[in-house]
């Protein structure tokens, strides 16, 4: 009954958003769009290829299709941002690297609704500055969290206008690791990767808006997530953690269509905010975090497998490590006809 008045609320905006950008018009744009919007927009140009590593694809695989997708990130950290929003780095009393491998399966429900799990391991080493002057270090492996997601795309760009897709983002996060007995990481955040932060072990919910147009030769999309974390426990104690938005910004250059070669710019964004959506005050110290960062990333195609690299830069930030985030990512498609389908 606590978890049901827990996601109440927030479940009871995200609707009330969702029923706020349904357009007007449905002789412009369809809530469920026509086969004929559908067939357009799959012959339009689109070419194969990995696509961005730090956001969830935003259009959705067609009805059976089937799609895995693999992906390595990892963090290297040892500078904080001070407790305002800044450039300005301090070393930080805990020095941070580690990896994150993340498998995401997905497949198309119908023409508008995809289903995707994603799956992830942890690796961490650390080292924390002690009051004598010396440091201590931890290392701990094991798994992950896991994230189910629905993808929900009510509106599907028009090769023809400036008309771009958008997508519906539902998620729900499990604790996995805290479920395993994985040791929690310093700093209470995996490294950033192609979902929505959200913090580890936590339960969690996230809901998103995405968005996506081709302008031939570059591809942009982005997206924004708000997620909100059902109260945990921690010696005893019930903690309430703040509420975080994510931003993404992708922008794609497809420099070679036939080998899937393209570079790739991604802006992220993470902000920690001093509220919950249900109305009770935070227990967690510091109570607000911000940080801004950019990647440069190349993406090529191997036959039916495509894959990209590119390493996140953090530029900017409050109260959060200052760190580079090296990632690779892999990409395969298909379906019961043996050959992939653009989404």
């Amino acid at each position: 009954m606590y978890l049901f008045k827990s996601f109440a609320r927030p479940v009871a905006v995200i609707f009330l958003f969702i029923g706020l950008i349904r357009p007007f018009h449905t002789a412009a744009f369809e809530f469920f769009p026509s086969n004929e919007d559908i067939l357009t927009y799959r012959k339009s140009w689109n070419p194969l290829s990995n696509g961005p590593i730090l956001l969830t694809a935003v259009d959705i695989n067609p009805k059976g299709q089937f799609h895995s997708q693999y992906f390595v990130f990892s963090e290297i950290g040892h500078q904080m941002f001070d407790n305002k929003l800044t450039t300005h780095l301090n070393d930080s009393s805990i020095h941070l690297t580690a990896v994150e491998p993340l498998l995401t399966l997905g497949y198309g429900l119908t023409d508008h609704i995809e289903f995707d799990a994603a799956f992830t391991g942890l690796y961490f080493d650390s080292s924390q500055a002690t009051t004598a002057g010396n440091r201590t270090s931890t290392s701990a492996v094991g798994l992950g969290d896991t994230a189910l997601y629905l993808k929900y795309r009510p509106i599907i760009q028009d090769p023809n206008s400036w008309r771009p897709s958008i997508t519906m983002y539902n998620q729900l996060g499990l604790p996995t690791s805290d479920w395993a007995g994985t040791r929690p990481i310093p700093g209470g955040f995996s490294p950033l990767g192609k979902l929505p932060a959200t913090s580890f072990g936590a339960l969690t919910l996230t809901e998103g808006v995405l968005f996506r147009k081709n302008l031939q030769p570059f591809r942009f999309s982005g997206g924004g997530f708000y997620t909100y974390a059902v109260p945990g426990h921690a010696g005893g104690t019930t903690t309430y953690q703040g509420d975080i938005v994510n931003t993404r910004f992708i922008a794609e250059y497809i420099v070679n269509e036939e080998r899937g070669f393209g570079l790739n710019l991604e802006f992220v964004t993470v902000h920690g905010i001093p509220g919950r959506l249900d109305g009770h005050p935070t227990t967690v110290t510091p109570s607000s975090f911000n940080l801004f960062g950019v990647e440069p990333a190349v993406q090529y195609k191997f036959g039916s497998l495509v894959g990209a690299a590119g390493v996140l830069f953090t530029i900017g930030g409050q109260n959060d490590i200052a760190a580079i985030y090296p990632n690779i990512s892999l990409y395969y498609y298909w379906d019961k006809h043996g050959t992939g389908v653009m989404r």
